[in-house]
């Protein structure tokens, strides 16, 4: 792990210690691995402390199938559930190392949109500015209900949209899930 804290800046702790006087978490493992974290792992965050969620449920390719998104549980919904507080669906569309490299100054074009599902209006201000200080635009994706629009499968995931092409990608989402994203194609 090393490395990777030199790369990013960041410090690696016992996943436990993580979330200690955390203005802001984001929780960023595999999403079978999500019922792993120990029970009151984020109780030491400061109080009002965004949840960021970036996990995708790939169900043929790591995370087996999980009986509850199968049955169309919202992804984000079902890591809300397991984490017992409320989280905001960010980041999950892009990959970690176009955070470092690819953010341009607020008003650049060609800026990089990235989508925000999450319920709270206040802690959804927080996670805005934290991705527009990161160098790419913020897009309200709606509630945590709606992170289905950003998921693996839809228009909008792995994709380095501008803000209207963002939108227009989380407006054309269907809840379909094709046989690539489901845990046993049928």
């Amino acid at each position: 792990l090393a490395d990777l804290e030199a790369e990013t800046g960041a410090k690696a702790v016992l996943n436990t210690e993580a979330a200690e006087g955390a203005d802001l978490v984001i929780v960023s493992i595999p999403q079978k691995n999500v019922v792993d974290l120990p029970a009151g792992i984020l109780a030491g965050a400061a109080v009002g402390a965004p949840v960021i969620e970036t996990n995708n449920y790939y169900p043929q390719q790591r995370d087996g199938l999980i009986a509850a998104i199968e049955d169309g549980q919202v992804e984000s919904e079902w890591v809300q559930d397991h984490l017992g507080v409320p989280v905001f669906k960010a980041f999950n569309g892009i990959w970690w190392k176009h955070l470092l490299e690819k953010g341009l100054p607020e008003g650049s074009s060609g800026r990089i949109a990235i989508p925000i599902a999450g319920d709270d209006a206040l802690q959804k201000q927080v996670v805005f500015d934290l991705i527009n200080q990161l160098g790419f635009d913020p897009v309200d994706a709606g509630t945590v209900e709606d992170s289905w629009r950003q998921q693996p499968g839809t228009p909008f995931y792995g994709k380095e949209f501008d803000r209207e092409a963002t939108l227009k990608a989380l407006a054309q989402a269907t809840r379909e899930r094709t046989d690539e994203w489901r845990a046993a194609a049928q």
